[in-house]
């Protein structure tokens, strides 16, 4: 019998899901004190973040832990390395969110070129003043990093008219739209007109988009982020934005998160600031439960697992 923990939320909105896993699963929910002979462990949506410190130290509390499967697709904390090099199958919601994020993308897109964050300003003033707006037919958008969500992001921007360019490691051929090798980054900023980051964070990521990559764009381009802060200078992109030096952006990731208060993106008028909130929506919540219930089959038949971090 496989002990498998969960969160008290999940357990009772998925009772009867679970019960079809009776013959081999046992469930158990953090706080009871057989927590710690779990064998497997899915670290829900719903734990995040409140529960999320209280989780992982019930998961490395559990000695005979074999798989951890996690509703997130970053893993770039420590504790999914630590647990891995335990041994521990580490399984990620990889794609789950990945249309959700794309629309969040073209959203905010439409928000920057139309005006959208004067738009409401002038709304909040009782200010009737027209603006002349952008528009995504013949630009040029450029998206960094092709895992599942760079990918979704490419199928749905020509839909608007946008001259879309992915960038990643080793183009394949399959790739919807023009793919370039991430080695001509410098080339491909000095034709954006719009630069949508979808990657991870690493060693090789961290920082990638530094105040010379700024500086490389056109003073009318536009940067959505919906990968992590750490892909960006943010101290280099809110001078560009305050100073004009570069057309504004959308961030729904940062740095540090929650965003202090005392950070000037919130009062840029041409940065829209978003609580990392571009994959809550019900389809990402129905997605990542497919795949816990994917690998919950493929675990107990001991056959590999989808989405499995190296």
């Amino acid at each position: 019998m496989i002990e498998l923990l969960v969160s008290e939320e999940f357990a009772a909105a998925n009772a009867p899901r679970l019960a079809e896993f009776s013959a081999q699963l046992s469930i158990v929910t953090l706080g009871d004190a057989r927590s710690k002979e779990a064998q497997a462990a899915y670290f829900s949506p719903d734990c995040y973040p409140d529960l999320a410190a209280h989780f992982m130290i019930a998961a490395i509390e559990a000695p005979n832990l074999r798989w951890l499967q996690t509703f997130s697709a970053g893993v770039d904390h420590p504790i999914f390395a630590d647990l891995a090099e335990r041994g521990v199958q580490v399984t990620t919601g990889s794609g789950a969110s990945a249309v959700p994020i794309a629309h969040a993308v073209v959203m905010h897109l439409l928000a920057l070129s139309r005006g959208l964050p004067e738009i409401l300003a002038q709304q909040s003033r009782k200010e009737w003043k027209r603006i002349e707006g952008r528009d995504l037919p013949g630009s040029t958008t450029v998206v960094l990093g092709f895992g599942p969500i760079g990918r979704a992001v490419a199928e749905l921007l020509p839909l608007f008219g946008s001259r879309t360019i992915v960038l990643r490691r080793s183009p394949k051929g399959d790739e919807p739209v023009e793919a370039w090798p991430i080695s001509r980054l410098n080339e491909a900023l000095a034709i954006a007109d719009n630069l949508v980051l979808a990657l991870p964070a690493n060693p090789d990521t961290i920082g990638i988009i530094d105040s010379k990559a700024i500086d490389a764009l056109a003073d009318h381009a536009f940067i959505v982020n919906v990968g992590r802060g750490e892909l960006i200078d943010e101290d280099a992109l809110i001078e560009a934005c305050r100073s004009g030096r570069l057309g504004g952006a959308a961030l729904d990731v940062f740095a540090i998160e929650p965003l202090p208060d005392h950070s000037p993106l919130w009062d840029l008028p041409n940065v829209i600031v978003s609580p990392h909130i571009a994959a809550r929506t019900p389809l990402t919540d129905q997605n990542v439960t497919e795949i816990f219930y994917l690998n919950l089959r493929r675990f107990l038949d001991g056959t590999p697992l989808q989405n499995q971090v190296d």
